[in-house]
C-alpha cells in the first residue's frame, strides 16, 4: 500500500506532490536505492550521533518512545525517526526533542528530490534520506530510529554502526512484503519474520531482545552469530517482571526497581524493559537509575492504548471512557484484551476501521465476550474492509459513516467504555477531529 502525506503547509505540501509523482507508489525493499541517494547527500548516515535502531512488529515505537524519554530525562537531547504519522507528517522527523519545522522540513525534501530524481526513490527512502540529513545537521546527544518495515532491507537499515539494535515483540504483519520467497530465508511465516528483523544486527553491536518461541530464537540466535553480533535474549542476559505495582528489572550489572509505565496495558512494561536493556548494554550514552524511573510517566506514544482528553468527540459521549488504539493485528489484539480484562472493564463498544489488507479476525478474536457491540466505519483515502468482515453470531453490528457518528449512534446505549481501533489512519483522523495533536 502507497504511504503518503499532506501539509497545510505549501512548500512542504509541494515538495510532497512532487515525491508522489517520482516514487513507486508502493513500498519497496531492498537498500540499493537507498545507498545512492545517500551517496548523492554525502553519506549524512555516517555522521549521526550515537544510534538506537529498533525493529519489531508491535511495541517498536513504545520501545523508541521510552529511549526518547530516558535519554531526555538524564538531560540530553535525542533525535528520533518514527513511522507511520498520525495526523502531521512532521511527526516522523524529531530534531533535539521538537517536531521538524515546516520551513526546514520544505528544505530538507526538496535537497534529497534535487539530486535524485533518476533514482525513483520510494516515499519511505526519500523521507528516511530527509531525516538523516537533518539529524546529522542538528547536534544532538542520541539517535533513535525505528524500523519501518521489516528490518534486513529497511531503508534505516543503511546506518552501518549502531551503539545497540532491539527487537520488540512479533507477529504476523505485511505478509505480503515479509513473506515472499528468498534464498536462504526460512519457510515458517513466524521464522521468517523474526529472520527479518534480525537482519538489523550489526558486527561488533549488542542485539537485544524480547524472549520468543524456540524456532524464533534459534533463528535470532543463528542470525546473530553469523553477523558477529551479541546477542543479548530477555531470560538470559537481562530480564524483567511487574511485581508489587513496580517494574523489577535486572542484568548482569545489578537490578532495578521502577514505577510502572504511565502508558496503558502490561505490555508496555516489557517495551520498556527493552528500552533499558538496549540502554544498560551500550556505552555511549549513560543514563542514570533517577532517569529511568522519570522515563516510566514521560514517555508518551500517541493512539497506543490513549485515552482520549476532552474533545470535540469525546463530547459527544461525555460520560464514557473513550479509548484509541491504531492496532490491527493479533499482538495488538491481545494486548487490548489483557489491558481491558485486567482493568475491570467490560462491555466494550468497539468503532472499528480496518484497512482491507487486514484479517480482522486476528484482532477480534481476543476481544470476544468482552463487546457490547461493533460500529464499522471507513478508513477514509483507503480500501477498507465493510461491514461484512466483522459479523460476530448474537453480537449487534452496525455501521455509520464516520467516528462521529458512530458515537452518536452509541449515546442511545449509554456506553460506559468505548474502543475505536483498528488502524493507525483511523486513529489519526480521530485525533485530529477531537483537537488532540501529538506534539
Amino acid at each position: 500500500m502507497a504511504d503518503g502525506a499532506r501539509s497545510d503547509h505549501p512548500a512542504v505540501q509541494e515538495q510532497l506532490n512532487r515525491l508522489s509523482l517520482l516514487s513507486p507508489g508502493r513500498d519497496v525493499l531492498g537498500l540499493e536505492r537507498i545507498s545512492i541517494v545517500m551517496e548523492r547527500l554525502g553519506n549524512p548516515h555516517l555522521t549521526l550521533p550515537p544510534v538506537f535502531h529498533v525493529a519489531g512488529t508491535n511495541g517498536k515505537g513504545s520501545t523508541c518512545a521510552f529511549l526518547r524519554a530516558a535519554i531526555e530525562a538524564e538531560g540530553l537531547k535525542a533525535h528520533v525517526y518514527s513511522s507511520p504519522h498520525l495526523v502531521r507528517f512532521n511527526e516522523r522527523i524529531r530534531l533535539a526533542g521538537s517536531l521538524i519545522e515546516d520551513e526546514y522540513l520544505a528544505e530538507l525534501l526538496a535537497r534529497v528530490l534535487d539530486c535524485n530524481e533518476d533514482v525513483n526513490p520510494s516515499f519511505f527512502e526519500a523521507t528516511t534520506a530527509a531525516a538523516m540529513l537533518a539529524f546529522a545537521e542538528t547536534p544532538a546527544d542520541a539517535c533513535i530510529l525505528e524500523v519501518g518495515l521489516g528490518g534486513r532491507l529497511d531503508a534505516t537499515n543503511i546506518v552501518p554502526k549502531p551503539v545497540a539494535t532491539g527487537i520488540a515483540a512479533l507477529g504476523i504483519d505485511h505478509e505480503a512484503f515479509l513473506l515472499s520467497p528468498e534464498d536462504g530465508a526460512p519457510d515458517d511465516p513466524m521464522v521468517r519474520i523474526a529472520w527479518e528483523k534480525a537482519g538489523i544486527a550489526k558486527a561488533g553491536v549488542p542485539l537485544v531482545t524480547q524472549q520468543y518461541d524456540e524456532a524464533i530464537m534459534n533463528i535470532i540466535d543463528k542470525h546473530a552469530k553469523t553477523k558477529g553480533t551479541q546477542w543479548l535474549a530477555r531470560g538470559d542476559a537481562w530480564n524483567s517482571a511487574i511485581y508489587k505495582k513496580q517494574l523489577h528489572y535486572r542484568d548482569a550489572m545489578g537490578q532495578l526497581s521502577l514505577p510502572l509505565p504511565a502508558l496503558a496495558g502490561a505490555h508496555q512494561a516489557d517495551n520498556a524493559a527493552l528500552a533499558i536493556a538496549m540502554m544498560r548494554h551500550q556505552d555511549a550514552v549513560q543514563i542514570s537509575e533517577a532517569a529511568f524511573r522519570a522515563a516510566m510517566g514521560w514517555a508518551k506514544w500517541p493512539a497506543r492504548l490513549q485515552r482520549l482528553d476532552p474533545g470535540p468527540l469525546t463530547e459527544l459521549l461525555p460520560e464514557a471512557e473513550i479509548w484509541l488504539d491504531g492496532g490491527h493485528n493479533s499482538n495488538a489484539g491481545e494486548a487490548l484484551a489483557d489491558y481491558f480484562q485486567n482493568s475491570g472493564r467490560s462491555e466494550i463498544h468497539l468503532v472499528i476501521g480496518m484497512l482491507a489488507n487486514k484479517d480482522p479476525e486476528s484482532l477480534l478474536h481476543w476481544l470476544d465476550g468482552d463487546l457490547a457491540s461493533i460500529t464499522v466505519v471507513p478508513v477514509d483515502g483507503h480500501e477498507h474492509h465493510d461491514v461484512g468482515a466483522f459479523v460476530r453470531p448474537g453480537l449487534d453490528v452496525r455501521k455509520a459513516d464516520n467516528v462521529a457518528a458512530a458515537l452518536q449512534q452509541l449515546g442511545q446505549d449509554q456506553p460506559e467504555t468505548v474502543l475505536i481501533a483498528g488502524s493507525l489512519y483511523l486513529a489519526g483522523g480521530v485525533l485530529e477531529a477531537n483537537q488532540q495533536l501529538p506534539d
